[in-house]
């Protein structure tokens, strides 16, 4: 049987995993280094059982100590197979005690593609419930609670002609990834995503079909459907009655986020998509491995033995194919190039939503208190208010707003006011051009999207505040 190679570390190491063991290998002037498994001549005769691939990398040849631990071998490049996961784990661990992703009266919903990510996160987030629940049958009274946690599945074959036999097998991967899992039990959540378009499952996916047909522009359509995914995981959380939704989003991801982004004029609202926390939905959002990159991820599900799927990677086209295009680029010349992206957007200054509102029951549980004393609200701090566009929930900037108050009350239908209250990147990607087919085009949005346009009042509020704000009392008089 043949082995699995992967890259290892950012030092040009490949461990070739087989029956037999691990096959470390390096390449230096073109000529294969390596270490022999643990039987005879498996990878060096070119004729056993394990895959050899000939990959130009840097590093030296024959085996080495972890510069870590300086106990085991070193199969990442410096770092044995223990260091190389404790690193990635401390790195997740390190964004939920910092920012309070996940508290022990939690019921958590965690978004499941199939991917090394996603899977990464499963499986990280199910080694910290099974932590709190050895803790929990510890206590005398066992009166410690244990977060619950559930996983959905959003099923996109009604956007992508993707065979309904690949979705049953990737739904019966799933259950059984899931079944594998010690206990407590978790529940998975399939969603068809028309669903969020209309109850019944046929007249959702024609509707959603003709939905898109409506947007001409591929990135348009990409980002959109995107939207469409966070919507009905949104909607599933509160109906569960779950109260945080977690993102398997990692640095990689969040790099050619941030490039897209700039790219389509969506710099002022980027701060809002790339923090620790977005609160601005119902059901909090929380990205615990921002700090992982794509690359660690996926080498740490080959090496754990994770099962992944391969269900929607078909690629992205348009300005987010080009995008992930160079960013490929970039990490083969310089690895830590998307760490450096994600790093420097994080300079830009967060929104009001990317705070938690701090409680008084989740004190009593956690012992980090003071490494979230500065990401959290206080109960009763007041926050300035966002107005959000109605497609893609991306904050309006400031001209956009001022275009929003002026013109809102000389709108004489439902469809100029979904047109006026859109980002200015969703008017030029998704919206038709023709005031025709934008009168279609929000007769087939989702129920929720056309609620929040009708409900929402659109700064209103803000305009109200601003006329009488010398009569209000500030913060220190109230205090006084």
């Amino acid at each position: 049987m043949g082995g699995k190679w992967g890259y290892m570390g950012l030092r040009g190491t490949w461990v070739c995993i087989s029956e037999h063991g691990f096959q470390g290998c390096s390449i230096r002037d073109g000529q294969q280094l390596g270490m022999a498994c643990a039987t005879s001549a498996c990878c060096l005769s070119g004729g056993g059982d394990c895959e050899r691939r000939t990959i130009a990398a840097e590093g030296g040849g024959g085996p080495s100590q972890c510069s870590k631990c300086d106990a085991n071998e070193a199969v990442t490049g410096s770092s044995c197979l223990q260091c190389f996961r404790s690193a990635l784990y401390a790195k997740f661990r390190q964004a939920v005690t910092s920012h309070a992703t996940i508290l022990p009266t939690d019921n958590l919903l965690l978004a499941f593609s199939g991917g090394s990510a996603s899977r990464v996160a499963l499986q990280f987030v199910h080694e910290m419930q099974q932590k709190a629940q050895r803790n929990s049958d510890a206590s005398r009274d066992r009166s410690y609670p244990v977060f619950g946690l559930g996983v959905a599945f959003v099923d996109e074959s009604a956007a992508f002609p993707i065979p309904s036999t690949q979705i049953d097998q990737a739904i019966q991967d799933m259950s059984s990834i899931l079944s594998n899992l010690a206990s407590p039990v978790k529940n998975l959540h399939v969603i068809p995503i028309e669903n969020i378009c209309h109850s019944k499952s046929m007249d959702g996916r024609n509707r959603l079909r003709e939905l898109l047909h409506n947007i001409t522009d591929i990135t348009g359509k990409e980002d959109f459907i995107r939207h469409l995914r966070l919507l009905c995981l949104q909607k599933t959380a509160s109906e569960n009655g779950y109260n945080k939704l977690i993102l398997g989003s990692c640095a990689s991801t969040i790099s050619r986020l941030v490039i897209a982004a700039t790219v389509k004029g969506q710099g002022y609202s980027l701060p809002a998509d790339i923090q620790y926390v977005d609160a601005r939905w119902e059901i909090p959002v929380m990205l615990p491995l921002r700090d992982c990159l794509g690359q660690e991820l996926s080498m740490l599900c080959l090496l754990d033995s994770l099962k992944t799927l391969d269900v929607f990677n078909g690629g992205s086209s348009g300005v987010n194919g080009l995008v992930s295009s160079f960013i490929t680029l970039l990490r083969e010349e310089n690895p830590a190039r998307e760490c450096t992206i994600v790093r420097t957007a994080e300079k830009l200054i967060p929104f009001h939503f990317n705070k938690l509102l701090e409680t008084d029951d989740s004190d009593d549980f956690m012992t980090s208190r003071w490494h979230r004393k500065r990401m959290n609200l206080r109960p009763g701090e007041s926050i300035a208010s966002e107005i959000l566009c109605v497609i893609c929930s991306s904050p309006l900037n400031k001209s956009e707003v001022e275009t929003l108050r002026h013109k809102v009350h000389c709108c004489t239908s439902m469809s100029e006011r979904c047109e006026l209250t859109c980002c200015r990147s969703c008017q030029f990607q998704i919206l038709p051009k023709e005031p025709s087919s934008v009168e279609q085009f929000y007769s087939l949005l989702p129920q929720c999207i056309i609620t929040q346009m009708k409900n929402h009042s659109y700064g209103d509020l803000d305009l109200l505040r601003e006329q009488i704000e010398d009569c209000l009392l500030s913060d220190c008089d109230d205090d006084s």
